[in-house]
């Protein structure tokens, strides 16, 4: 919230300045008085009280009601906690408490729950979109809160408030990212469905939390997917500072989505989902893409474009023969900081998995090419048709022994897109991406730079995992093996 009630110990140093005005007017009028009549008054406790002789004459019931309003003002203070104490500390200033929050490496989050007070939005049967705006936004700060980020809000419960003014808000906070939670409406009653929004000129970080808003409260709602849309006249997201993105949750306007939107049990699944996008945007999971086969001009060089436009780093298990045919496309690998794998000189299985030797041989013959024309030296490498497969079994033992000794470190995968196939389906290749990745925490995706169908879906590929973080294999990562 960003607008604070004062504590009780502001308001109660508020109340003695005031009372100290007071007492300077009194003391006047009271010294008018001693003067015109000739009797003195001295003060206690507010009270003046007339002097006789040498003494001042005061009731005792005075002094006992006195002590009882000490007694009860002491036991009105509030008992101050550690936060409050801290709190008070930094003049209640809120951006000092932000700055220690990020110091403490906390991030935070602002909720804009969209219309309120006068402007409830769209309305259908009773059921006000404001209203709903407010009470997924409650449920989501709840729940973000649970998971250790800080939220702040740019309304202060139902109230009508500028959007620029809102805006301010999430500058002030100095918040990481803004999500702004809106209901739908339509003049066909039949469309329906959740679709997030975003602003392309605010950068790819409001595109990656727009998707990730999406793919997650259509996983826990099984509503209608309308996609994300770019939009620049929604100033709420146009002129953020910060990453953000506005979720238009569904559709008053339908009857069937509208009364899902009035129950307990759909307003979770909805913050479920956002709630997971948004841990999701800072804490990913990890995805390492790694091609095979390589390289080759014309793919190759495709999927490095689309890499180097992201800002993308891959992994490139090569194939000696190719190094050798297509040498500047190898350079340009390593070049641009991608990681470079050892795949074999002779991609013939029944060659080089003829024995352990065959292997070996082939296997030296590849990493000299390498190293001579790329000038990378790697330990890494991946057996063709990976570690235990039709070719090798009666051998694989015994090469995994002998690489392993040689301080060799091999990599399977865990997922595929499944592009070494005859006659590869762009659909197809991008449906087997998503579905074997199984939500893994760690992902090693499999692919061929060496299929065109795979470079001209790579930049899909890259879109349908919002929730990964993809870098570069290294020696340093605990390798995926069959």
């Amino acid at each position: 919230m960003y607008v604070q009630e004062a504590s009780w110990f502001q308001k109660q140093q508020k109340k003695k300045a005031w009372q100290k005005r007071v007492k300077g007017y009194v003391m006047c009028l009271i010294l008018l008085l001693s003067v015109f009549s000739g009797v003195w008054f001295v003060p206690l406790n507010g009270k003046y009280f007339p002097v006789e002789g040498h003494s001042i004459n005061i009731p005792e019931q005075v002094l006992a009601q006195e002590a009882e309003e000490d007694a009860k003002t002491e036991s009105d203070a509030p008992v101050k906690c550690d936060e409050e104490i801290q709190e008070e500390s930094s003049s209640n200033n809120m951006e000092d408490n932000i700055i220690r929050n990020q110091d403490d490496g906390i991030n935070i989050v602002a909720i804009d729950m969209g219309h309120g007070g006068m402007d409830e939005g769209c309305s259908f049967e009773g059921a006000e979109e404001k209203v709903i705006n407010q009470k997924l936004g409650m449920l989501l700060k709840e729940k973000l809160e649970q998971l250790g980020f800080q939220v702040v809000l740019t309304t202060n419960g139902d109230e009508k408030k500028e959007l620029l003014s809102r805006l301010e808000c999430v500058k002030e906070a100095n918040a990481d990212i803004l999500i702004s939670i809106h209901q739908n409406a339509c003049e066909d009653y039949g469309v329906q469905g959740i679709e997030t929004w975003y602003c392309e000129a605010s950068g790819e970080d409001s595109r990656r939390l727009a998707r990730l808003v999406q793919q997650y409260t259509i996983l826990y709602t099984k509503a209608k997917d309308r996609g994300i849309m770019d939009a620049d006249n929604l100033v709420i997201i146009r002129d953020s500072a910060v990453p953000s993105c506005l979720v238009e949750t569904g559709f008053l306007s339908n009857e069937a989505e509208r009364t899902k939107l009035q129950t307990e049990e759909y307003c979770e699944k909805l913050v479920q989902g956002m709630a997971d996008a948004i841990e999701l945007y800072f804490y990913p999971k990890t995805m390492y893409l790694t091609f095979d086969d390589g390289p080759y001009t014309d793919s190759t060089n495709k999927v490095l474009d689309v890499l180097k436009e992201k800002n993308i780093k891959a992994t490139f298990f090569l194939i000696g023969k190719n190094v050798e045919k297509n040498p500047e496309t190898a350079k340009r690998i390593a070049e641009e900081g991608h990681t470079i794998g050892i795949h074999c000189y002779n991609h013939d299985y029944n060659v080089i998995y003829e024995n352990a030797e065959a292997y070996m041989a082939d296997f030296e013959e590849a990493k000299n090419i390498i190293e001579n024309i790329t000038g990378v030296e790697t330990k890494l490498f991946r057996f063709p048709g990976g570690s235990i497969n039709s070719y090798n079994k009666k051998v694989y033992k015994e090469i995994i022994e002998k690489m392993t000794a040689a301080g060799y470190v091999y990599f399977d995968w865990n997922a595929s897109l499944e592009d070494a196939v005859k006659k590869p389906n762009k659909e197809k290749l991008l449906k087997n991406a998503k579905e074997s990745t199984l939500g893994r925490k760690v992902v090693v995706m499999l692919a061929h730079d060496t299929v065109s169908v795979t470079a001209e879906a790579l930049e899909e590929l890259l879109e349908l995992f919002p929730e990964y973080k993809f870098c570069p294999i290294d020696e340093n990562v605990q390798p995926v093996t069959f």
